[in-house]
C-alpha cells in the first residue's frame, strides 16, 4: 500500500461579488498547480465563488445565477486535476455554504456546512441553512472527508466524516484575523485530530474585505497533531503537500513550516494588508491624510506607503497658533523619509472667518471645547476638498481609545472614508510604531517619546481629558473584550472612579462611533459589526 496524493492549498485574495474574476482566478490556479506542480488536488478557501463574507449580495437574483454560470464553468473546463471550490448553493428557497469537488467535467462530492456561526462578526444563519451530512471522496486511492471552517470548532462534523471512511480531513475556511487567530485555530484543528486520529489540510482565504482582514495561515497536521506544513500570513500563493498512504494510515510529508510572526509584525501586517485591499478593491488612486507631528498619524503615513507606495499618499500639514514647532518639523522630518508629497496649508484665516461669522450668536460666552472642535473641522474641510478634488480616499488617523471614550471631533478629524487604527488602542500604536522603526527607522524619536496632545489649546494633553493610556486600554479591554463589571474591573486594581467615568464616556460616545469610516479589525471585539450597544440607554454603570 504506497498511494500517493499531491495537494495544492490555495491560499488567495478574492473578491466579493466578482464571481467572474474569482472563477478565472480558480481556473488559472487550477492550470498552475497542475502543469507546475504537478499537483493531483487543489483546494480554494470558504465561499471562494463569490468571495467571503458575501453578505446581502447572497439574496439577488442576479448574483445566483451568475454562481450558477460560473459553477459550470469551473466543473466544465476544469482538467487533469481534482479541484475543491467552496460556493453559495441554491436549494429551492435556501441557500448553503457548500463546497463542491470536481474532476474531469463531473460533480464527484458535494459537502454543505453543518455549524453556522452566528456571534461575533459572522451572521451566517441570516443566509445559510445547516447542512446534515458527511461528505467523503476517494482520489488516488485516499478517502477525504470535507469540512467548512466553524465544522472544525466542534467535534461532531469530523467525526461523522470518519465514520463515513475519511483517512484525511480537509477543512475550508474563511477566518478573520485578530491577534491570537492562528494560534486558536491550530487549537482547535489538534482537538480534531486527536478525536479522529487522521490528519487535517486547513486552507484560509487571505487579504482585506471592508473591515475584516484574513492572514491565510493555512497548514496541515499530521495525525500526532503536529504541524508539518504552514503557509506565511498575508502571503497569497499555492502551497504543497504530499499525502502517503501506508499500512499505518495517512501521512502528510514534512514541507516548509512558516514562523508564526510576533503580535507587533502580525498586527502591523494585517493593517497593511486591510489598507491595500481596501484602497484597491475599492478603486481609489491613492490616499491623503492628515500628518499632525503624532504618533497616531506617523503610525498611519508609515502603513498607507507600505500599502500602496508613497506615490500613492500625500500628507497634508494644517498648523494653527497651538501646533508647535516640533510637530511641524517631525511631520516634515516623516514626510520627507517616506518620500511623500507634503503640504502646509495653515488654517488661521479659515477659523478667524468661521470664529467671527458666529460672534454674534456666541456673545457674553467663554470660549471651551466648541472652538478647538472648529480647529478639527477646519482641517477636515481642506482634507475633504482634496479628496473630492483629487480622487484620493481620505484616511482618518484616530485610534481605538480615542474612538471609545469620544476624544474626536465629528467632522473634523472624525472625517474620512477609512480608518487603518480604528481598531488598535494608543498603547499598541506605539508598539507599532516602534516595530515598524525597527524595519527602518521613519518614525522621528520625538513623536514616540512626547507627551500625546491634540494641541488644540496651549500646553494640552491628553492627559487633561483622560486617565493615561496606560490606565485606559486595560480598563476598556476588559470591558470591550472581555464584558467585564464595574466590579471585576476594579478588583484588578484600578480606582472605581476612573473605571465608572471611563464606562460612561464609551455610552455617552456611541453616536459619535456611529458615523465613523469603517476600520481594520484585529482584536476579539472591534467597534464596527461586532459592537452594538444602543446609542439610547439608560443603563449605567454602578457594578
Amino acid at each position: 500500500m504506497n498511494d500517493r496524493l499531491t495537494v495544492a492549498l490555495a491560499q488567495l485574495d478574492l473578491v466579493v461579488g466578482d464571481v467572474a474574476g474569482n472563477a478565472e482566478r480558480i481556473l488559472e490556479q487550477s492550470v498552475q498547480a497542475r502543469e507546475e506542480l504537478r499537483a493531483d488536488l487543489i483546494i480554494f478557501p470558504e465561499l471562494a465563488l463569490c468571495g467571503y463574507p458575501p453578505e446581502d449580495l447572497l439574496f439577488h437574483a442576479g448574483f445566483r445565477r451568475r454562481i450558477e454560470d460560473a459553477l459550470a464553468r469551473i466543473r466544465e473546463q476544469v482538467r487533469g486535476i481534482a479541484v475543491v471550490v467552496g460556493f453559495p448553493e441554491y436549494a429551492d428557497s435556501v441557500i448553503y455554504n457548500a463546497c463542491a469537488v470536481f474532476a474531469e467535467g463531473r460533480e464527484i462530492a458535494r459537502y454543505r456546512k453543518h455549524l453556522l456561526p452566528n456571534y461575533s462578526v459572522f451572521d451566517e444563519e441570516r443566509y445559510f441553512k445547516s447542512g446534515k451530512d458527511p461528505a467523503v471522496f476517494r482520489l488516488n486511492g485516499i478517502r477525504i472527508g470535507l469540512n467548512i471552517c466553524e465544522d472544525v470548532w466542534k467535534a461532531q462534523p469530523a467525526q461523522q466524516a470518519r465514520s463515513a471512511g475519511a483517512e484525511v480531513l480537509i477543512a475550508i475556511n474563511g477566518s478573520p484575523y485578530d491577534t491570537n487567530s492562528q494560534a486558536s485555530r491550530e487549537s482547535a484543528v489538534r482537538a480534531r485530530v486527536e478525536d479522529v486520529g487522521i490528519p487535517a489540510i486547513y486552507v484560509n482565504t487571505v487579504g482585506g474585505q471592508d473591515e475584516l482582514v484574513f492572514d491565510g495561515g493555512s497548514f496541515v497536521m499530521n495525525a500526532d497533531g503536529e504541524i508539518v506544513m504552514r503557509a506565511p500570513a498575508f502571503q497569497e500563493g499555492l502551497y504543497i503537500v504530499e499525502l502517503t498512504a501506508r499500512a499505518s494510515g495517512i501521512e502528510p510529508e514534512q514541507g516548509q513550516v512558516a514562523a508564526k510572526p510576533s503580535v507587533e509584525q502580525s498586527a502591523y501586517e494585517a493593517l497593511v494588508c486591510g489598507t491595500r485591499d481596501y484602497v484597491a478593491k475599492n478603486g481609489f488612486p491613492g490616499v491623503i491624510l492628515g500628518l499632525s507631528g503624532g504618533v497616531d498619524s506617523a503610525l498611519t503615513l508609515a502603513i498607507a506607503c507600505d500599502a500602496l507606495g508613497a506615490e500613492r499618499v500625500r500628507a497634508v500639514m494644517m498648523p494653527y497658533r497651538y501646533t508647535s514647532t516640533m510637530s511641524q518639523e517631525d511631520a516634515s522630518g516623516q514626510a520627507a523619509a517616506m518620500g511623500v508629497r507634503y503640504d502646509v496649508l495653515p488654517i488661521a484665516r479659515i477659523y478667524d472667518a468661521i470664529v467671527r461669522t458666529l460672534e454674534p450668536l456666541f456673545a457674553g460666552r467663554e470660549p471651551d471645547v466648541t472652538e478647538e472642535n472648529i480647529q478639527a473641522r477646519c482641517r477636515g474641510i481642506l482634507l475633504m476638498a482634496i479628496s473630492n478634488k483629487t480622487g484620493r480616499m481620505l484616511l482618518t488617523t484616530g485610534n481605538k481609545s480615542e474612538m471609545a471614550v469620544g476624544y474626536a471631533t465629528l467632522y473634523g478629524d472624525m472625517a474620512g472614508g477609512f480608518a487603518p487604527l480604528k481598531d488598535c488602542m494608543k498603547t499598541l500604536v506605539y508598539r507599532l510604531a516602534n516595530y515598524r522603526n525597527s524595519i527602518s527607522p521613519v518614525i522621528p524619536e520625538r513623536v514616540l517619546t512626547r507627551a500625546p496632545s491634540a494641541e488644540l489649546r496651549p500646553n494640552q494633553k491628553d492627559t487633561d481629558s483622560l486617565p493615561p493610556y496606560e490606565v485606559l486600554d486595560p480598563i476598556l479591554s476588559a470591558f470591550m473584550e472581555e464584558d467585564m463589571s464595574v466590579a471585576e474591573i476594579v478588583g484588578r486594581g484600578f480606582d472605581r472612579d476612573v473605571v465608572i467615568r471611563v464606562l460612561e464616556l464609551v455610552k455617552r460616545n456611541e453616536y459619535k462611533r456611529r458615523q465613523a469610516p469603517p476600520g481594520i479589525r484585529i482584536s476579539k471585539r472591534a467597534f464596527g459589526r461586532d459592537w452594538r450597544y444602543p446609542i439610547t440607554s439608560k443603563y449605567t454603570f454602578p457594578e
